[in-house]
């Protein structure tokens, strides 16, 4: 690691909370630059010979290689960060990615599920266990009771505070406050926000919580709320795991992810009329561009309803 580029994620780590996966990707978009600009390896340290046509051909050479929109803006806007940090730092006097035009956003509709398809989903997990202590497939009855108890709180906790998979199975003990039937949630950049806990999801949590073992006041406090059969922390991936088991008892399709039940909390939310800002901090959306995407499903639906009931459509 060259020390420009180091001080720059030392930048993002301690001054913007960067997650790992973030300053993982900067590195590795940073040096994909050098070497397809100047054939250069890790310890390329010459940023300043950088000017706006080797900018312009760095996004064509992205386009050859068939990249995604998405991902092409991903990849410019990391250099476009980085530059700005070398002219903040004076190691260069310009920013040759400012002003280069990408290409622009592809606008794709959000998939979501409708409440009737949610509600299957989230009654899935007992049915499955059930069936799995019937045929002996699960491992023991107290296991299957255990599965069943906490993917059920973790689906309800998704669906019911529109949750990244990554922030449910982030959450501690701590995080939780069953009283005022809320929660803390660490989203993007470690940026916390207070998300709901509807009725049912409170239900689901309790009952997870007296099967959850817990061995000292010390680990109530500080422990991860959702953990595996071995008490440590649950993964985003095991979670994965269980809900393709899950879809194929709902009738869902299998490319189903836990994103799509986040999808669904907002376009359920817009449907029935909750304003956009408000949905805008539900879901922590830093931009309420961001959260505006909804409301072209809500605006969908609506004119399919119109269609369908008035007499002069």
């Amino acid at each position: 690691m060259n020390r420009q580029v180091d001080a720059f994620i030392s930048y993002l780590r301690d001054e913007r909370n960067a997650s790992n996966h973030t300053l993982d990707n900067y590195r590795r978009d940073i040096f994909q630059f050098a070497r397809l600009t100047f054939d250069a390896d890790e310890t390329f340290d010459a940023w300043s010979r950088t000017d706006v046509y080797a900018a312009r051909a760095y996004v064509v050479a992205l386009q050859q290689e068939k990249l995604s929109r998405a991902s092409i803006r991903r990849k410019t806007s990391a250099l476009r960060s980085f530059y700005r940090f070398m002219v903040r730092e004076q190691a260069v006097r310009h920013n040759p990615f400012i002003g280069l035009t990408t290409p622009r956003r592809e606008k794709k509709l959000p998939l979501y599920l409708t409440v009737e398809e949610v509600g299957r989903l989230l009654d899935a997990p007992p049915i499955y266990w059930h069936r799995a202590r019937a045929d002996g497939t699960a491992k023991d009855d107290d296991s299957a009771r255990f599965a069943s108890a906490r993917d059920s709180a973790i689906l309800e906790v998704i669906y019911s505070g529109g949750l990244r998979i990554s922030e449910a199975v982030g959450l501690n003990l701590a995080d939780l406050d069953l009283i005022s039937d809320v929660m803390l949630v660490r989203g993007k950049g470690k940026k916390e926000r207070l998300c709901a806990l509807g009725h049912p999801a409170v239900k689901a949590v309790t009952r997870y919580l007296q099967l959850r073992p817990l061995r000292t006041e010390d680990e109530r406090r500080q422990a991860p709320l959702f953990v595996n059969r071995f008490g440590t922390r649950l993964t985003a991936r095991s979670f994965q795991r269980n809900l393709k088991y899950y879809l194929d008892l709902a009738e869902l399709p299998h490319d189903m992810t836990p994103h799509k039940l986040r999808h669904s909390f907002a376009t359920h939310l817009l449907d029935a009329g909750a304003d956009l800002r408000s949905v805008q901090e539900m879901l922590g959306h830093a931009s309420l561009s961001t959260t505006q995407i909804y409301t072209h499903i809500s605006s969908a639906r609506m004119k399919k309803i119109y269609n369908q009931a008035h007499p002069r459509a």
